[in-house]
C-alpha cells in the first residue's frame, strides 16, 4: 500500500530484514510545523520498525529552547511504550 507505515516496513525489509537499523531523515526545516512533522515522522518510523530519526536542521536552526523541545518530543516517541510496531 501507499501508507507511510507500510513504506517504512518495506525500507526495513530492504535493510537485510532489519539486521541493519533503519534511521529516517527528519527532512528540511519548514518553520511552524516542524515539531508536528518531526513527531509524525518518528511515530511512522517506530511503528514501521525503524530505529531512529535524524533531526539536524529541524532542531539546530532554531533557538535553543525550541530545538531542545523538538528533540525531547522525538525522544518521547521512542521512549513511549504505547507507540508500538503496527
Amino acid at each position: 500500500s501507499d501508507h507511510p507505515i507500510d513504506l517504512t516496513r518495506y525500507q526495513v525489509a530492504n535493510c537485510y530484514m532489519g539486521r541493519n537499523g533503519l534511521i529516517n531523515s527528519g527532512g528540511e526545516s519548514k518553520g511552524a510545523t516542524d515539531l508536528a512533522e518531526a513527531v509524525t515522522t518518528a511515530v511512522i518510523n517506530k511503528r514501521g520498525g525503524g530505529q531512529g530519526l535524524i533531526s539536524g536542521r529541524k532542531a539546530f536552526q532554531k533557538p535553543m529552547k525550541e530545538g531542545v523541545a523538538l528533540l525531547n518530543a522525538i525522544q518521547d516517541v521512542y521512549l513511549n511504550k504505547e507507540v508500538t510496531i503496527a
